[in-house]
């Protein structure tokens, strides 16, 4: 088998591929990998036109990483994904080859712990702005993008309510999330701040809800920077997504119904807000030391 030649003909293919560049990126170092290992373990070239002989090798080279290079589930599943897609390039459909059970384990949210110790740094914050951003995501579960394209005429806000209109949802869609009071107490601390900024600039975005000191429109990339930052201050690694997951993971511990949940939180199916209600990596590992206190 001259494997020079088969990846450079996968690669072409990959170019012309409906793909983002990260996938073709992935897929072709996958295969790469499994081309080399093919080989070098002395298969032929019936291995690229033979569905059994096909099938037969993947077998073989998920054994191969399983056990000799101790690759994890997902890697295995990854791996596996790119295979599929080298096959489908050679016109013989994909190998009949079982991905691997993956663990079914609730979203990565904030402990208790780790939770305390962001909120105490968004308490710390100087900022009324990145206190806002903060205790919005936090509370509301709304996702990076639909946080940064809120205008200033999507809140609305009195003594004992306050809304969200998230337009330009996942899918478009729209929906209205309601504010607690910490979100009402940080977001009337930014306003004010905000007016100073648009204030001393002659050409701010009066639209918008999040603005830099410029008085220009906050992008994504700078509200997650200011996340990120903030959990630096706390000792944490997070992201605006983690804060999602956290909000969504409290609802539905806090026994709220699915339901209005997934309406909350912006989800389509409610197969997506069911896995909050798995246990997650915490949950396990409490239950196994429980037995050790008992």
């Amino acid at each position: 088998m001259d494997a020079a030649k088969v990846l450079a003909t996968y690669a072409d293919s990959l170019e012309h591929q409906p793909l983002a560049k990260r996938t073709r990126d992935a897929y072709r170092a996958q295969v790469s990998t499994f081309v080399s290992w093919l080989a070098a373990s002395g298969h032929g070239p019936r291995v690229l036109t033979e569905p059994r002989v096909r099938d037969s090798a993947v077998r073989e080279y998920k054994r191969h990483v399983k056990t000799e290079k101790k690759w994890a589930p997902t890697s295995v599943n990854q791996a596996l994904a790119a295979i599929d897609n080298f096959y489908r390039s050679l016109n013989i459909g994909r190998p009949d080859v079982a991905r691997e059970d993956l663990p079914q384990l609730a979203p990565r949210s904030l402990d208790e712990p780790d939770l305390r110790s962001w909120v105490r740094a968004v308490e710390r914050c100087p900022s009324a702005r990145d206190r806002a951003i903060a205790t919005v995501f936090l509370y509301t579960a709304l996702r990076l993008s639909e946080l940064a394209a809120l205008d200033l005429g999507d809140v609305s806000m009195s003594a004992r309510r306050g809304r969200l209109k998230v337009r330009l949802g996942k899918g478009d869609a729209y929906r209205e999330v309601p504010l607690n009071s910490a979100c009402r107490a940080a977001l009337e601390e930014w306003l004010a701040g905000r007016a100073e900024v648009l204030a001393k600039q002659d050409q701010g975005d009066a639209k918008a809800l999040w603005l830099a000191r410029s008085g220009r429109r906050l992008s994504s990339r700078a509200i997650d920077l200011v996340v990120r930052q903030l959990a630096t201050d706390a000792g944490l690694k997070l992201s605006a997504h983690l804060l999602r997951h956290t909000c969504v993971t409290n609802l539905v511990r806090a026994g709220t119904d699915l339901v209005l949940v997934a309406e909350l939180a912006g989800h389509r199916r409610l197969d997506t807000t069911r896995r909050y209600s798995l246990p997650s990596e915490a949950d396990r590992d409490a239950a196994v030391e429980a037995l050790v206190q008992s």
